[in-house]
């Protein structure tokens, strides 16, 4: 049995693990798939200073405070970002890295110079993401009309430093990891290059599934398997 964490990325929540977090855990494995401060279910707890570093912090007190140990930590989009962090805090506790479509950026990067972005956010104070038109048209477009509206139901609006704030990583990219990245070639963002420089990076495993940008929603069939794969 293997124990894995499942990280989200921008206007998720745990909820969309739901599918492939089901098919992992009638295989025998302990999964955790968290809400993020601020974001889905704890949306109501939105306020100024949520960034990837806090965000990564409770992934590592979640670690520590559940006894995890040789764990799968996994992340999606901007859950990448995330990934790296929390794994840079709980080095020893983890066990291996599964990157789905994700952003792994260097030290002192930011979003902006990684993903390019073709259509106008919705911004606040506090919050970013995209319209109702936009998630509906482009960011959902390619799941079916059932899984497309329970994602429009949930999809929420990110924190914003979360997303603007460059990253800081001073150890991370020199440490050895075991590690896998999982290309979605239908998805426009993170690119194939980007995703390619982090499987160089890291010496990981690269692969490559034909599916949008969500497959733990769309294809959870294809997606679990490759998570299981050592």
């Amino acid at each position: 049995m293997a124990t894995y964490l499942l990280i989200h990325g921008a206007y998720q929540g745990g909820w969309i693990w739901k599918p492939t977090a089901a098919r992992l855990r009638r295989a025998g494995h302990l999964v955790y798939a968290p809400s993020l401060d601020g974001c889905a279910d704890r949306r109501h707890a939105l306020r100024p200073g949520i960034n990837v570093e806090t965000h990564a912090a409770e992934i590592a007190e979640l670690l520590f405070y559940e006894d995890l140990k040789d764990v799968v930590l996994t992340g999606t989009s901007a859950g990448g970002m995330i990934l790296c962090r929390a794994a840079e805090l709980a080095r020893e506790r983890i066990g291996r890295l599964v990157f789905v479509d994700a952003l792994a950026l260097f030290d002192g990067e930011r979003i902006e110079q990684i993903v390019s972005r073709r259509t106008p956010r919705v911004m606040t104070a506090l919050s970013v993401g995209p319209s109702r038109e936009d998630a509906e048209n482009r960011s959902f477009a390619d799941l079916d009309s059932t899984t497309r509206a329970l994602a429009l139901a949930r999809y929420t609006p990110h924190p914003i430093a979360a997303m603007e704030e460059p990253v800081s990583l001073k150890s991370f990219w020199s440490q050895p990891w075991r590690a896998t990245v999982i290309r979605c070639r239908r998805a426009a963002n993170p690119g194939e290059a980007h995703q390619r420089r982090t499987a160089d990076k890291l010496g990981a495993k690269y692969l490559e599934i034909d599916t949008g940008h969500y497959p733990m929603l769309s294809d959870p069939d294809v997606l679990a398997p490759l998570l299981m794969q050592e």
